[in-house]
């Protein structure tokens, strides 16, 4: 598997709240296509820093998990399932990627950013969902997301250091 040609556009430096914050989080998710840009298979399922179970491959499959937990298990409250964890393997995001699907995982990824986007049209900043019997606003959401990729580009932008030397926001 091999993603070329991921382009990013920076967040604008004039906009109002909304398109700001996703700008700031469209640009994180391109961050993470970027840092698994032009590598093999075995390159993303690689793990850096033993005996984490941390790869490129499983911030995808993590990421993906994250977007469709957050927007359709908490925004619209929809049972979906878990695409790679279960209560009895909490971390298979993570720890399964040895014989994972990676262009399905890419797929995948892909599949559930745009599920998010569309339900983040749907709302407004201010609007509310209930989860773990919390009132959460989409704009803590969005501020929590862009966190939360940030956070793992920062572990990507070290695994791929490790791979092949490649640096670089």
């Amino acid at each position: 598997m091999s993603i070329t040609g991921v382009e990013r556009v920076d967040p604008p430096l004039t906009a109002d709240e909304l398109a700001t914050l996703v700008g700031f989080l469209e640009y994180h998710r391109k961050t993470l296509l970027v840092k698994c840009a032009d590598l093999t298979d075995e390159q993303l399922r690689r793990r850096a820093v033993p005996p984490s179970t941390l790869s490129l491959l499983g911030l995808v499959r993590h990421l993906s998990e994250v977007e469709r937990g957050w927007f359709q298990r908490g925004v619209l409250g929809l049972d979906v399932p878990p695409l790679y964890w279960s209560e009895s393997n909490r971390d298979g995001d993570f720890d399964d990627v040895d014989d994972a699907d990676v262009p399905g995982a890419f797929v995948e990824f892909e599949r559930e950013c745009a599920r998010s986007r569309e339900i983040l049209a749907t709302r407004s900043l201010d609007d509310t969902f209930v989860k773990r019997r919390e009132a959460i606003s989409i704009r803590w959401l969005l501020v929590h997301l862009i966190e939360e990729y940030a956070r793992h580009n920062g572990h990507a932008d070290l695994l791929r250091e490790v791979i092949d030397g490649v640096t670089g926001e």
